[in-house]
């Protein structure tokens, strides 16, 4: 193997025992098998270098790193800084990929561009090296690709290590501290890697709910958030911080944090400063504001713009973003009281405020109106604003789809919410319309040795990097990606069976979690606190807005114009119209938008309570299929792997049966209305 005297960086080596998610070193055999030239200089280009001559260590090829051998036979180049009229736009993140008289070529203009033409490579396998390929471009739809983890590096006394965290520990922290030995670090760049090969190129290291110890990475801690930014920068990863609207008085002493005081932009200028001096690359903050206890600008009188203003001016001489996240409503709501409704709050408070915010200010909002349910309506806030940056936020970690102990391949859900057309069909999608602040996703990922502590679970931390380079694709295309990175199916001894086994596992596996839970749209029946397992009467009266009202004659939330709490009309047409009469509703949302007798007939044929009841067994039973399928790959996963899962079905099985039966029971005693197949209910 050869190579010029550029810097090689090493791929990191994972520690004993832990799973190589989506890059195990097989799927790098059709390119660590031929003769690749490499032609540019970089970071980020040693780190394609550096992957390639791992591949080809492994597998016999050859690398060589020199402009000067260009005349010598390649299988492979992988160009950097080849410009031509045709790559204009590519931009830095854009690659392009032709395939002509036995060569594989791609070129980029920027660095982070041959690092995602390479795993665009390995991506299509052998199908690169074959035939004749005419040039193609590639470029993210969304120039932001970020995960948020709600990391906390102090253990909460309630939430823990990491809030809505289901894959052990954070990453980043550890026993108070930035994880600082070598090991740890190397385990940090692992993930950065696993995060560029699927499209991310952002990651926030801190929990949205910012404590006092949290507060202090930004000011007398922030070596420690350098170390981190340090050990994710090889794979393109920018870091952002979560920080606190309060810092100027927890951390700088003043006696305000009101944004149009003089004092305080001059703190948080200096303070960005230093921030940029330690991180000359960072990416931005995120700011939970007003929201759920956190302080934010209404304590001054002033407005969600005003706050969010401030700090964009303190990041704009660095050429950062500040994400403001929408996520504001009153969570001291009076449950008697059915004119306030949560699903409206953030379309309220935001919608009024187009056009103000800074060029470099983003509103991040929640794909549906409420909380990362199973079944929710796009989020009217999204398209309502067209004078103010966006970015869509979805949540990886499985808070309220089974918290990583039950499948729930998530991609559809996602992509559904991504191709929601607001307008109309000739209007421009969700994906569209956050092209200019991108995709956030609360990251499902921990120090388990799988990841994301199911193992296919990794397939929704695969699908959000994805989904962000190109919102429009097809899920079940992403998901047998994954399943050919993950599981490299060629090196078994079935590999038909081996696919055909994983996606009857994973494909509808959103759908059936759906069927056993919260039917038609309702959502929160869950158990207070922790959010797992039945409680359908968890939050019916209680002051977070997260109601259902099922009485005797029946059962939804009225939010219709006519006269219900009005969020229907928050949609343009020809949604308001769609979703404001129970009779062109959505089967799948008619509880959302409508109290409905137990008797009405759904668009099926079934009525509200046969659908229910119908739905609940089903789920269980598919289940029971699933766990079935899982345990005939046992000869075809290793050990390992396969005994975790197996592991989880069991308490997927156990939990399905649960919430049938808690759902179909409540359902009956409300209803008086029996099971027209005769099944048992208690």
């Amino acid at each position: 193997m050869t190579a010029s005297a550029s810097v090689t960086v090493p791929v990191p080596a994972l520690p004993s025992g832990v799973d190589s998610a989506w890059l195990p070193p097989e799927v790098f055999r059709p390119l660590g098998s031929r003769r690749t030239l490499i032609l540019g200089t970089g970071p980020l280009v040693d780190t394609v270098h550096g992957e390639v001559a791992d591949a080809c260590a492994r597998f016999g090829g050859d690398v060589v790193r020199d402009a000067r051998a260009q005349g010598a036979p390649y299988d492979l180049v992988l160009e950097l800084g080849r410009q031509s009229e045709e790559e204009d736009g590519l931009g830095d993140e854009g690659f392009a990929l032709v395939r002509a008289e036995g060569v594989t070529r791609v070129t980029a203009a920027g660095q982070a561009g041959l690092l995602y033409g390479l795993f665009h490579l390995v991506r299509l396998g052998e199908a690169a090296f074959e035939g004749e390929r005419a040039r193609e471009t590639h470029r993210p739809a969304l120039a932001l690709r970020m995960l948020d983890h709600w990391d906390n590096v102090a253990v909460h006394p309630v939430m823990g290590q990491v809030e809505r965290g289901y894959s052990g520990g954070s990453l980043f922290w550890r026993d108070g501290l930035a994880r600082g030995s070598r090991d740890e670090l190397e385990r940090v760049r692992c993930y950065g890697r696993l995060l560029a090969a699927s499209g991310i190129n952002a990651v926030t290291v801190n929990n949205v709910n910012v404590h006092e110890t949290e507060a202090h990475l930004l000011t007398d801690r922030i070596g420690e958030v350098a170390a981190i930014a340090d050990a994710l920068r090889p794979y393109g990863i920018r870091t952002h911080l979560s920080v606190s609207f309060a810092a100027p008085v927890v951390l700088g002493g003043l006696p305000t944090a009101d944004p149009l005081d003089a004092a305080v932009a001059d703190w948080w200028a200096e303070t960005t400063g230093r921030v940029y001096a330690a991180i000359p690359d960072f990416g931005g903050y995120v700011v939970k504001a007003d929201s759920e206890g956190q302080p934010g600008p209404f304590t001054y009188g002033r407005s969600h713009a005003d706050g969010a203003n401030m700090l964009a001016a303190a990041l704009a001489p660095y050429g950062a973003t500040v994400h403001w996240r929408a996520f504001v409503y009153n969570h001291r709501q009076d449950w008697r009281d059915r004119s306030v409704d949560r699903a409206r709050a953030a379309y309220d408070h935001f919608a009024p405020l187009d056009g103000q915010f800074a060029p470099n200010a983003v509103l991040q909002v929640k794909h549906g109106p409420m909380d990362f349910q199973t079944r929710e309506p796009v989020s009217p806030v999204i398209g309502a604003l067209p004078n103010t940056r966006l970015a869509v936020e979805i949540q990886a970690t499985q808070e309220y789809t089974g918290q990583q102990k039950h499948v729930c391949w998530l991609g559809p859900m996602w992509s559904d919410a991504l191709r929601f057309r607001r307008g109309g069909e000739d209007g421009p999608s969700v994906g569209d319309l956050v092209r200019g602040g991108g995709l956030a996703a609360v990251s499902s990922a921990g120090d388990d040795p799988f990841w994301t502590g199911h193992p296919l679970a990794q397939a929704n931390l695969y699908a959000v990097g994805r989904l962000a380079w190109q919102p429009d694709a097809d899920p079940r295309a992403i998901l047998h990606e994954w399943i050919e990175l993950s599981f490299a199916p060629e090196e078994t001894a079935d590999p038909a069976r081996l696919r055909s086994g994983l996606r009857a596992v994973l494909d509808g596996s959103w759908r059936t979690y759906e069927k056993y839970t919260a039917p038609l749209g309702i959502g929160f029946m869950v158990q207070p606190g922790h959010h797992y397992g039945p409680s359908v009467d968890g939050y019916e009266y209680s002051p977070w807005g997260t109601y259902h009202f099922a009485d005797r004659d029946g059962v939804g939330v009225d939010r219709s114009q006519a006269t219900g709490t009005g969020y229907a009309g928050q949609y343009a047409k020809p949604w308001a119209e769609t979703y404001e009469s129970p009779e062109t509703c959505p089967d799948e949302l008619l509880l959302f938008f409508h109290h409905v007798p137990y008797g009405h007939v759904l668009h099926s044929g079934e009525t509200v309570i046969q659908h229910i009841y119908d739905t609940h067994f089903e789920g269980v039973e598919e289940v029971e299929e699933a766990r079935q399928v899982w345990a005939g790959l046992a000869d075809l996963v290793d050990a390992a792997r396969h005994t975790r899962v197996a592991e989880r079905y069991e308490e997927q099985l156990r939990s399905a049966r649960e919430w049938r039966d808690h759902i179909n029971t409540y359902f009956f005693r409300k209803s008086g209305v029996p099971d027209a197949r005769g099944r048992r209910i208690y």
